[in-house]
C-alpha cells in the first residue's frame, strides 16, 4: 500500500476537510466540476498528469487493480478524475499550483486540438488523410493545424472550428487552440500527426480515453486562455461528426453507418444523382447511434441536427421536403418508436431552420 503522507489528509478544522488553497487553480477546477467535467491534477507548470505514488510507479498493475484510486488518490492520470468537491479541495490543498486536466470521456466532451508547431508540411496525401488533394490546389504557405483544418472546412463549405464562435475555444500557450464540443457518443481519440487514424496534419482529437488541459491552467510560458465570451461547448457539428466517422474515430463496438435504405436512395435519385447516398448515411448516423444508448441520450439534438442538414439539402434542390421528412421519420421511429408527435415537432423545427442555409455542391463528399 502506498505511503499515506504522499497524498493529502483531511483537515477537520476547516469546512469540507480541506486545508487552505490557492484560489485561482482551485476555482478553475471547481468551475469544471460544476459543469460535470471530472478533473485530475496536472504536474505544476506542465500539461502531464501528476505522477503516481512510489508504489504504483514500481508496480505493474492496471488502473482497475490500483489500490490508490478507491482511496481518492490521483494515480494513473485521467483514471483518477473526479467530481467530488472534497477530494478536489484536498488535492489542491497539497499542491496549490497543480494544473487542471479534464477527462473527456466521462465529461461527454470531444476536443479538436489544433497545433501550431514549426515543421515542414507532409506529403499531399497526409495533409488530410483519406482525402486526395490535387496538384491544382496551391498549398503554398501551409504550415500548421490551423491551415490544414481550414483546407478541410473549405472543402466542406463550412466554417473552420478555429473560427467557431458558438463554442468554447481555448488558446494554448504554444499558440495552438482547443475547440471544445459535446457529444453523447464515445468517440475515439487520435494523434493528428500520426500515419494512422487522424483528422488532419497537426490536428489531434481528444475524446474517450484521454484528457484535455482545462482553461486557467498555467505553464511557464503562458496560460490556457478562453477566447471570446462563450464558455460552454456546443453540440458536435454534423459535418465534424461525418469527418470523424470517415477517419475512423467511431467508438469501438459501434459499426459504421448502415446502408442507406431504398427510400433514401430514391430520394437522392430524385434530387439529381446517387453521389449523396454516403452523405445521407453520415447525416443520419448520429440519430441511429442513439438506438445503441440509453433512452433520451442526445436523441433530440441528433435528430435536430440531421433535420437541419437535410433542410439545407432541400433548400439547394437536392431533396424535396416530403422526401426529407420521410427519411427522418423512418430513421427516428426505428430508434425511438412510439414518439411520433415529439419526432415530428423536432423534424419541423430542424427543417425550417436548415432551409435558411442551402447546401449546394460544395458540401458534397469528395
Amino acid at each position: 500500500m502506498p505511503p499515506e503522507p504522499r497524498f493529502p489528509r483531511r483537515d477537520s478544522r476547516r469546512p469540507g476537510g480541506a486545508a487552505p488553497v490557492s484560489k485561482a487553480p482551485l476555482a478553475s477546477a471547481l468551475w469544471c466540476v460544476r459543469r460535470g467535467w471530472p478533473v485530475l491534477p496536472l504536474s505544476p507548470g506542465r500539461k502531464t498528469p501528476a505522477g503516481n505514488c512510489p508504489a504504483c510507479r514500481a508496480g505493474a498493475h492496471s488502473p482497475g487493480q490500483c489500490p490508490c484510486l478507491p482511496l481518492g488518490r490521483w494515480c494513473h492520470g485521467f483514471h483518477a478524475a473526479t467530481l467530488d468537491h472534497d477530494r478536489v479541495g484536498q488535492w489542491w490543498a497539497l499542491q496549490p499550483d497543480f494544473g487542471i486536466g479534464v477527462s473527456c470521456g466521462p465529461a461527454g466532451l470531444i476536443v479538436i486540438d489544433i497545433d501550431a508547431h514549426a515543421a515542414l508540411p507532409p506529403a499531399r496525401d497526409r495533409v488530410l488523410p483519406g482525402i486526395p488533394i490535387s496538384t491544382g490546389v496551391d498549398l503554398t504557405g501551409l504550415a500548421n493545424g490551423y491551415h490544414t483544418l481550414a483546407v478541410l472546412a473549405a472543402l466542406r463549405g463550412v466554417t473552420s472550428p478555429a473560427e467557431d464562435t458558438s463554442t468554447l475555444r481555448v488558446r494554448t500557450p504554444s499558440g495552438g487552440m482547443h475547440v471544445w464540443y459535446r457529444s453523447d457518443l464515445r468517440w475515439q481519440s487520435s494523434a493528428g500527426s500520426s500515419a494512422g487514424r487522424s483528422l488532419a496534419w497537426q490536428v489531434d482529437v481528444r475524446a474517450h480515453g484521454s484528457y484535455i488541459v482545462a482553461p486557467g491552467t498555467r505553464l511557464p510560458h503562458g496560460t490556457y486562455t478562453p477566447l471570446g465570451t462563450v464558455r460552454e461547448p456546443a453540440p458536435l457539428a454534423p459535418w465534424l461528426a461525418q469527418e470523424l466517422e470517415r477517419t475512423g474515430h467511431l467508438p469501438s463496438g459501434i459499426p459504421a453507418p448502415r446502408t442507406v435504405p431504398p427510400r433514401a436512395r430514391q430520394a437522392v435519385a430524385a434530387a439529381g444523382g446517387g453521389s449523396d447516398s454516403h452523405l445521407l448515411a453520415a447525416i443520419l448516423a448520429p440519430v441511429r447511434a442513439c438506438g445503441r444508448t440509453v433512452t433520451g441520450a442526445g436523441f433530440s439534438d441528433a435528430l435536430n441536427r440531421a433535420a437541419y442538414t437535410l433542410g439545407g439539402l432541400q433548400a439547394a434542390g437536392r431533396l424535396t421536403r416530403r422526401e426529407a421528412e420521410h427519411l427522418l421519420r423512418d430513421t427516428a421511429n426505428q430508434v425511438r418508436p412510439g414518439q411520433e408527435q415529439r419526432v415530428d415537432a423536432i423534424i419541423r423545427s430542424g427543417l425550417a431552420a436548415g432551409t435558411q442555409r442551402p447546401l449546394h455542391d460544395r458540401g458534397r463528399q469528395p
